[in-house]
């Protein structure tokens, strides 16, 4: 049975809030379609370097974030590469930037290390 989602946009503005309530900035760095776009994270861990986290199926068949990247930190310009290329598959996609190494505390969905 197909579950109810919230539009991307209304998400999108609920996480950055979220995220500035705890004193964490996080800004949308590109607008997607208001209501069915993809969302990317890129969590900038600044000197630890960053993980891209991807809206998903997980290993155990829910949904979820995964780690789009890998299981390990990439450098930002590698990470920036990696939103290039999603963007180039995805012309709806939205993307997010947040200044912590880890988004668990922010999204609802389970978070796959």
């Amino acid at each position: 049975m197909h579950q109810p989602r919230l539009k991307s946009e209304i998400w999108v503005t609920a996480f950055i809030r979220r995220c500035w309530a705890s004193d964490v900035p996080a800004l949308l760095v590109r607008r997607g379609e208001a209501t069915a776009g993809a969302v990317l994270i890129k969590a900038n861990g600044r000197e630890s370097g960053c993980v891209i986290y991807a809206r998903g199926l997980l290993a155990d068949g829910s949904w979820g974030w995964r780690r789009a990247t890998g299981p390990d930190p990439v450098s930002e310009a590698e990470a920036d590469r990696y939103v290039t290329r999603q963007i180039g598959y995805d012309s709806d996609l939205w993307v997010l930037e947040v200044e912590s190494s880890a988004i668990t505390q922010f999204v609802d969905d389970p978070v796959e290390c």
